[in-house]
Formats: C-alpha cells, structure tokens, sequence
C-alpha cells in the first residue's frame, strides 16, 4: 500500500463504511460486501438528476420516476409530454429531453444496457466528462476520476491548491485519478462525495472530525473556508416580459407548447411574451395573444441560470373562447399533470391569487 492509499484513500473509505448517507439510489458498503451490485439505471438517473440540483429536491423526483419507469425499457416507451411532465419543478429542462433519448438509444442500440465505460457513455446525450465517469465508477467499478463540487473542495482544501476555479479542474481531476483505488472505486467516489456534503462543507468544515484531517494541509486553519478559490459572480441581467393567463370556462386555464429547442423547450406554458436571456419581451396587453379585457395581476420575479425575469401577470376571463393554434384549456384540477416549469406555476398562482405574489426574486426553474 503505497502513501496515498495509506494515509487519504484508506482512512476515506472506513469513515464511508460507517457514515455513508443513506441514498435510494446506492448500493450500501454493507450491501456491496454481500454481492449486491449497482442498478446502472438508478446510477444514471439520479446523476442525470443531480445536475446542479440539491440532493433533498432530486429525493421525491426520482422516487416518483422509479414508480412509473422502473428501468430503462419502460422510460424509452414512455410518452414525452409524461416524462416532462414528472419532470416539471426540477429544472434544467434539457436534462429530461435527454434523459428521454438516452434512454430510447439504450434500449435500441444497446439491448436496453448501459455501457461500462466512459467512452462509450459519453456517446449517449446528456452524459458528459462528469456522468460518464460517475456512471462508470459507481455503476461498474471502473476506475475513472469523478469530480463534482464536493469533491473540488475536498481536494482544493485538502492539497491547498490556491490557483482559482476553473482552471483548477484539470489539476484536482488528475489528483482524484491518483487518490481513486483500484479496489472499491465507486465506493471511493461517493465517499468523496459524502466526505465534501457531511464534513468538508462549504461553511464551518467540520475538521475535528475528518478521517484525513491529520493529512490536510487546510484542516483547522481559518482560511479552509476560502478553498477551492473562485472568481467573482458576475450580476445577472434583468429581463422583462409578459405572461397571459387566459379563465375559461370552470377555471380551466389556458395553455400552450414551447417549442422544443431553447429556454424550457417542450413544456407548457400560459402565452408570454417573447422573453430570451438575452432580450426582453414585449410589455403590456397591446402584446396579449388576443383581444379581451386583461387585468394585471403581479409580477412574477424568478431566477433563472444566467438572468433575472421580471414577468407582469396579466388575467382575462373568456368562458366562450375556444383553444385554438395548438393550444388547449386545462381544467384547474389538471394543472398539476401539465409540463409547467416552475415560473409558469407562478404566474398561474398569482392570476388566480393575487395576494401570493413575492417582493423578492425566487429561485426555481433552470434551463
């Protein structure tokens, strides 16, 4: 056993046996050691659905998608608008449309099998450098060097590495290449996974009790909160547009296909203005989608990934109105089975209930 293995993968990998998270889509160490073998389909999900998400939001989502697709055969032969359906509130809509494809290329091209390797992986959409790697270790035990934001500060913190994100990502993947064992690689990942969410947290690490913290060379020191060092936010632009939210008949609102390319492409949405990250979208009712008497409601204020949305909430009653141009009213007890991204519920929330308007910017729906 060389130093390395000795002194960070060795002490790394007895703290995970005994504190690992307790994850629906892991294999437990216990497990592992009687047999029991990754579901390659689980692994990928739920990284698919970790992208940029929160552990405590991907919990529901993929429980909920396990229960309607149990494997990859029955999320291939699912319809789209139910998969970005179950999707709706997640964010980060282009992860669906692939996820759906993926799946489709799995069970055509590869007989419903994941590959085992990072190569092949990152042939399949939505699986770059970081999902293939992940996939491959944890779901296979091929030794890859997996590198989220746990692990980017567990090993900024842990080898002191003052050059600032991003260019440090090349120089922490060839240490996490170095630190992962032939042995246990996937365990090994997702102990550095665990080890950055549990202990080496972004604020207030947790260093007197870190398996490596004899090791570290940031461990009790004040700074350790400033590692791995990154280059200052840039302000998000505000932009401006309009939503149209349409009564009908029984308050079935009234809703609309995004095109399937771009910002939230494929969900549902009232009719808005056209609104970009770069450029705002018409104001006001001269841009409402018809004629008709249309009341402001509020202002929708939602945080996307690059920019702000100010959006203005217009509410028309039109019980005799038919749907027209691909459009189609939703009953009010179907909205919550419709495809709408977050700040689309929103708008709704504040035509119905104008009293539910916030003061301040919220985050939800991503690209």
């Amino acid at each position: 056993m060389n130093h390395i293995e000795q002194t960070i993968t060795k002490p790394i990998l007895s703290w995970y046996d005994k504190h690992h998270r307790d994850l629906p889509w892991r294999v437990s160490p216990a497990e592992r050691s009687r047999g029991v073998k990754p579901s390659p389909y689980r692994v990928w999900l739920s990284e698919i659905m970790l992208q940029q998400t929160t552990v405590q939001a991907v919990r529901p989502y993929f429980t909920s998608f396990l229960e309607r697709w149990p494997d990859v055969a029955a999320l291939a032969a699912a319809k789209n608008d139910d998969v970005m359906s179950a999707w709706a509130g997640l964010g980060y809509y282009s992860r669906a449309r692939n996820l759906k494809k993926c799946a489709e290329i799995v069970v055509a091209h590869h007989d419903g099998r994941f590959p085992d390797d990072v190569i092949e992986l990152k042939k399949l959409p939505g699986i770059g450098d970081y999902t293939a790697a992940a996939v491959a270790t944890i779901a296979f035990d091929r030794h890859a060097a997996v590198v989220d934001g746990n692990i980017e500060r567990v090993v900024s913190r842990l080898f002191r590495l003052t050059t600032p994100l991003p260019a440090l990502k090349r120089d922490i993947k060839t240490r996490m290449s170095d630190l992962t064992p032939v042995e246990r690689p996937g365990d090994f990942a997702q102990a550095m996974m665990d080890l950055g969410a549990m202990v080496c947290s972004p604020k207030r690490p947790a260093c007197g009790v870190c398996p490596v913290r004899e090791t570290c060379l940031s461990a009790g020191r004040d700074d350790a909160e400033a590692f791995p060092f990154k280059p200052p936010k840039k302000k998000r632009p505000v932009r401006r547009g309009a939503a149209f939210v349409a009564i009908g008949q029984d308050g079935a609102v009234l809703l609309r296909r995004r095109i399937e390319s771009g910002l939230l492409g494929g969900m549902a949405e009232v009719p808005t203005t056209g609104w970009t990250a770069s450029a705002d979208g018409a104001l006001g009712t001269e841009a409402a989608p018809f004629a008709g008497d249309w009341t402001l409601s509020g202002t929708v204020r939602h945080i996307f990934t690059h920019f702000e949305l100010h959006l203005d909430v217009y509410r028309g009653n039109f019980p005799e109105r038919p749907a027209s141009d691909g459009s189609w009213w939703s009953p009010r007890g179907d909205l919550d089975n419709e495809a709408l991204p977050t700040v689309m519920k929103k708008a709704i929330a504040i035509a119905i209930d104008p009293n539910r308007q916030t003061a301040r910017p919220q985050k939800g729906t991503m690209i």
